[in-house]
């Protein structure tokens, strides 16, 4: 109920921002952002989860930050479009055999 309030008033006085967990990777090469969150407190105490899901997944190097911030425009960014998304070469229905 707290964190509706907290969205709602927030909506009411125009402030449109919230806080967000940032979190850097360097393989693979990605910047993940996850919210939002009503307090500073809040975000920090999610942070553990999310790492602790990303070293499962085999990520290194892991830098976090917590900012009070607008919506990220995306919330996965990735330098690696490159790589076959699931593990396949060329599209499904690529009409090649």
């Amino acid at each position: 109920m707290k964190h509706l309030l907290g969205r709602f008033l927030a909506s009411i006085l125009g402030r449109n921002k919230a806080w967000w967990v940032e979190i850097k990777t360097n393989q693979p090469a990605c910047t993940y952002y996850f919210g939002p969150f009503d307090s500073e407190s809040e975000a920090h105490a999610a942070k553990g989860g999310y790492i602790e899901d990303l070293e499962q997944e085999g990520a290194q190097n892991i830098q976090t930050a917590v900012q009070l911030c607008s919506r990220p425009e995306q919330l996965t960014i990735t330098d690696e479009w490159d790589t076959p998304v699931g593990g396949f070469s060329t599209p499904a229905f690529s009409g090649q055999p």
